[in-house]
């Protein structure tokens, strides 16, 4: 039986978690990482603990390996965990989809999809140029 998560749908985020969730990744960390807010941890033996009233915009049809896969990349994009971990992720949310009963094509085509298409998601944020304006 697949792990159940409780969430609500929002308006800015889709989806907010109404308890805690606690998934075992199976990795294996140099240290422990926290997201700021400490809404996304996860410890050196790879357990990710996402906060009640954690947010995401995961799509409906496989909402924990959406959440969990969210966190990840949130991780990833924070600097928090090597982009190395990126297909680590995306091959969770694949075991995530094939556990909680997804079929084995749609889950592939989920997987592909967050190869081919999720690398900006996974990347930190570049950082804007600072424009300097002068006022007469």
């Amino acid at each position: 039986m697949a792990d159940r998560i409780k969430y609500r749908k929002l308006t800015h985020y889709k989806y907010q978690l109404m308890e805690r969730y606690v998934h075992e990744t199976g990795w294996s960390l140099d240290a422990a990482v926290a997201a700021p807010g400490r809404w996304v941890t996860m410890s050196r033996r790879g357990r990710l603990t996402l906060k009640k009233g954690y947010a995401w915009d995961g799509p409906s049809g496989f909402m924990r390996g959406s959440l969990v896969h969210d966190a990840c990349y949130q991780l990833l994009r924070e600097k928090l965990l090597p982009q190395r971990k990126r297909k680590d992720a995306d091959v969770l949310l694949w075991l995530i989809c094939l556990d909680d009963g997804m079929s084995r094509t749609r889950a592939d085509y989920v997987y592909h999809a967050v190869r081919v298409f999720g690398g900006g998601s996974a990347r930190p944020p570049r950082k804007k140029k600072s424009e300097i304006i002068q006022a007469p």
